[in-house]
C-alpha cells in the first residue's frame, strides 16, 4: 500500500506539472502588444531576473553550508532530502514567475484588444501556472523520496530545505517591493502630485518587479513550504497508528491536486463581468470537489470516517479564516470605509483606525484555528490535526492561482498606464486589480492560517521525535522555569524579526526616496514628461538593499533557536516554539488585516470618495498605506514561514538537543 500510494501521488503531481506546462504555453501563445508595451514589460522582466539571480546565488552558498552540516549531524540522506526541497522551491517560484511575466503584458494587450473576459482569463491561466507547478513539484518530491526510504522522517529535511528558502524569497522579495511601492508612493503620489503608476517616476519599473518577486515568486514559495511541511508532519505522526495513516496525507494531497484541477478550469468571467465573483466560484467548486471526493474514497478505502472529520474541519477553518479576511479588508466593507473616513481627520488618525480594526480581526481567525485544532484533536487526536492542516492546504493550486492573479493584473494596470492605453482599458484593469488585491489579502490570511495548524502539528511532531528517542513523552509545564524561559524568548522572535525587516525596508525606502528626489531635480524636462527617468537605479538600489537587509534577521531568528536548544535543552525548546508559534500568528493577522484595511482605504478614496485623488484625506490615506506595505507585504507573509523554520529545525535537532544540551 505504501508504494502504490506514494507512486499515484507522483503520477497525480506529474500530471500537476504537464498541466502547467500547458497553461504556460496557452499564455505565451497570445499577442504581446505594440512596441512601448514590450520595451516596458522587458525591463520589468530584466529587473525580475536580475533580483533573483544576486538572490538565488546568496542562497546557493548558505545551502550549500547547511547541506554540509545535515550531512555531518544527521546522514548523507537528510542532506540530499534538504537540497532537493530547496531546489524544488526555487524551480516553482522561478517559473511561476517566468509566466506571470509573460501574463502581464499580455493582459494589457487583451484588455486593449479583446475586452475584460479574456484579459482575466490570461491573467488567471498565468496565475493557475504558478499553483499547478507549487502543488506538483511539491507532491512529487514528498512522494519520490519516501517510495525511496520509506522513512517519513527523511521527509523532515526536504521541508526544512523548502521552509529555508521560502523565508529568504519572502522576506527578501517583501523588502524589495515595499522599497519600491513605499519611494514611488511618497514622492509620487505625496510631494510631486503625480498619478501612481506614472511613467515619468523613476520608481514604477522597480514597483512592478517587486509585484513580481514578492508578490509571484516569495508566496509560491511561502505556500510551497507550508503545503509540504503540513504533509510531512502528519506522515511523522502517523507512523504510529500505521501505514494506512502514513500515506493518508499523499492522498489528500492527491485528491486536492484533482480538485484544483477541477476549480481552475471551471473558472470564467460571466455575464456580469465579475472577476472577484468568477475567483470565488473557482474556490467553491475545488472545496466542494475535494469534500465530496475524500468522502467516497474514504469509504472505498475503509478509512474510519473520524479522519474525513477532521479533513473538513481543516477546510471550514480555511474558509472561516477567508471570509473574516475579506470582511476586513474588502473596499466595500465597513471597515475599509471607515478607516478611509477617519482619513478625513489625518494621517495619524487613519493609522490608528486601521491598526485598531486589525486588532478587532485577530478573534474570528484565531478562533477559527483554535476550534478547527479542537474538533480535529476530539475526533482524532494530535494526528487529526495534522490532517486538518493538510486538507486545508491540499486544496493550494487553487488557492495560489488566484493569488499570483493578483500581482500580474496589478503589472497589467501598470503597464496600460505607462503605455498610454485609453481610459476605458485603464478602468478596466483597474477592474481586475481590484479582485486581485482582494484575492491576495484573502490568501494571506489563508496562508498564516494554514500555517497555525501546520506549526502546532510540527510541535507535535517534535514531542514525537522526543518520545521515540528518549522513551517518555514530554510535557510543556508553565511552572518549569526552562519551559516558561523559552516561551518568554519565543515570544519575542517574532516580533524581533519583524522590527528587523521593517527596518531593513525602511532604510531602502530612504535611500530609493533621495535618488527618485535627485532623479526630478536633475534630469531636465523630467517633470514634464519629455525626458526618461533612470528605472534602472532604483532597480538596482532596491535589489542591493533588500539582499543586504534579509539575510542578518533571519540568521538572528535561527541563531536563537539552536541557542535556546543546547542551553536550555528539549524543555526550553519546546516552550520556545509554544511561544513562537502564538506569537507568530497573532504579528503576522494583524499586520496582514491592517496592511489591507489601509491599502483598500487608499484605493477607496482614490474612487472618489472623501475627496478623491490629491485631497487631504488622500495624503493621509497614502501615508497609512506606506505603513501598512511592510506590515501585509513584508513582515506578516514572512512570519508564517519563520514559524515553519523554527519548528522544522527544533524537530531535525532534537536528538542531538538531548545528548549536548546543557540542561537536560
Amino acid at each position: 500500500m505504501e508504494m502504490i500510494s506514494a507512486i499515484s501521488a507522483a503520477v497525480i503531481s506529474l500530471l500537476s506539472v504537464l498541466l502547467g506546462i500547458y497553461l504556460f504555453k496557452w499564455v505565451s501563445k497570445h499577442p504581446v502588444g505594440s512596441d512601448r508595451i514590450r520595451e516596458i514589460g522587458e525591463a520589468i522582466r530584466e529587473g525580475a531576473n536580475a533580483f533573483l539571480r544576486k538572490e538565488y546565488t546568496i542562497l546557493m552558498f548558505f545551502s550549500i553550508a547547511i547541506c554540509a552540516l545535515l550531512a555531518i549531524f544527521l546522514g548523507l540522506s537528510s542532506a540530499i532530502a534538504f537540497i532537493v526541497g530547496a531546489i524544488s522551491s526555487a524551480i516553482a517560484g522561478l517559473l511561476g514567475m517566468k509566466v506571470a511575466l509573460k501574463a502581464n503584458v499580455r493582459t494589457a494587450t487583451a484588455a486593449d484588444k479583446e475586452g475584460l473576459s479574456k484579459a482575466f482569463l490570461i491573467a488567471f491561466r498565468g496565475g493557475s501556472v504558478m499553483g499547478l507547478l507549487v502543488v506538483g513539484l511539491a507532491l512529487a518530491g514528498v512522494s519520490l523520496i519516501y517510495a525511496i526510504t520509506l522513512k517519513p522522517e527523511i521527509l523532515l529535511s526536504f521541508s526544512f530545505g523548502a521552509s529555508i528558502l521560502s523565508l529568504f524569497a519572502k522576506a527578501g522579495g517583501g523588502i524589495f517591493t515595499k522599497t519600491a511601492d513605499i519611494s514611488a508612493d511618497l514622492v509620487g503620489k505625496v510631494e510631486i502630485g503625480i498619478p501612481e503608476d506614472d511613467p515619468r517616476n523613476p520608481a514604477v519599473i522597480a514597483d512592478n518587479v517587486g509585484d513580481n518577486v514578492g508578490d509571484v515568486a516569495g508566496m509560491g514559495a511561502d505556500l510551497f513550504d507550508s503545503y509540504v511541511a503540513s504533509i510531512v508532519a502528519a506522515m511523522v505522526l502517523g507512523q504510529t497508528l500505521g501505514v494506512k495513516m502514513v500515506v493518508l496525507p499523499l492522498i489528500l494531497a492527491s485528491v486536492g491536486i484533482v480538485s484544483s484541477v477541477v476549480g481552475i478550469f471551471s473558472v470564467r468571467v460571466r455575464r456580469e463581468k465579475n472577476p472577484g465573483r468568477a475567483l470565488d466560484f473557482g474556490t467553491y467548486i475545488t472545496s466542494a470537489v475535494f469534500a465530496l471526493t475524500t468522502l467516497v474514497i474514504s469509504l472505498i478505502m475503509s478509512y474510519d470516517l473520524k479522519y474525513w472529520g477532521a479533513a473538513m474541519a481543516g477546510l471550514v477553518a480555511g474558509t472561516v479564516i477567508g471570509f473574516t479576511t475579506d470582511y476586513f479588508t474588502s473596499i466595500d466593507r465597513r471597515f475599509v470605509k471607515k478607516t478611509a473616513q477617519a482619513s478625513q481627520s489625518g494621517a495619524a488618525i487613519t493609522i490608528l483606525t486601521g491598526y485598531s480594526y486589525g486588532l478587532m480581526s485577530l478573534l474570528p481567525s484565531l478562533a477559527g484555528i483554535g476550534v478547527a485544532s479542537g474538533v480535529a484533536f476530539a475526533l482524532c487526536g494530535v494526528f487529526g490535526i495534522a490532517i486538518s492542516a493538510v486538507s486545508m492546504l491540499a486544496i493550494v493550486g487553487m488557492v495560489i492561482s488566484s493569488d499570483a492573479y493578483g500581482p500580474i493584473v496589478d503589472n497589467a494596470k501598470g503597464i496600460s498606464e505607462q503605455s498610454g492605453l485609453s481610459e476605458e482599458v485603464i478602468s478596466m484593469t483597474d477592474k481586475l486589480d481590484a479582485a486581485g488585491n482582494t484575492s491576495k489579502a484573502i490568501t494571506k490570511g489563508f496562508a498564516i492560517g494554514a500555517a497555525g495548524l501546520t506549526v502546532i502539528a510540527l510541535l507535535a511532531t517534535y514531542q514525537e521525535r522526543v518520545a521515540a528517542i528518549t522513551g517518555f513523552t514530554i510535557t510543556f509545564d508553565l511552572m518549569n522555569p526552562l519551559v516558561m524561559l523559552g516561551l518568554l524568548i519565543g515570544i519575542c522572535v517574532p516580533a524581533l524579526f519583524s522590527a528587523m525587516i521593517m527596518l531593513g525596508v525602511s532604510k531602502n525606502a530612504f535611500r530609493m526616496i533621495a535618488e527618485i528626489r535627485r532623479q526630478f531635480k536633475e534630469i531636465k524636462g523630467l517633470s514634464e514628461g519629455t525626458a526618461k527617468p533612470n528605472y534602472a537605479r532604483c532597480v538596482e538600489i532596491a535589489t542591493t538593499g533588500a539582499l543586504k537587509e534579509l539575510m542578518l534577521p533571519s540568521l538572528i531568528a535561527i541563531g536563537i533557536t539552536l541557542l535556546v536548544a543546547f542551553i536550555g535543552g528539549i524543555h526550553a525548546l519546546g516552550g520556545f516554539l509554544g511561544g513562537a508559534i502564538l506569537s507568530g500568528l497573532f504579528n503576522a493577522l494583524l499586520m496582514s488585516n491592517s496592511g489591507g484595511m489601509w491599502d483598500n482605504s487608499k484605493k477607496f478614496i482614490e474612487d472618489g470618495a472623501f475627496g478623491g485623488k490629491g485631497s487631504d484625506a488622500h495624503k493621509a490615506a497614502v501615508i497609512g498605506d506606506t505603513v501598512g506595505d511592510p506590515f501585509k507585504d513584508t513582515a506578516g507573509p514572512s512570519l508564517n514561514t519563520l514559524i515553519t523554520v523554527i519548528s522544522l529545525v527544533a524537530s531535525l535537532i532534537s536528538p542531538l538537543v538531548i545528548l549536548y544540551a546543557v540542561f537536560k
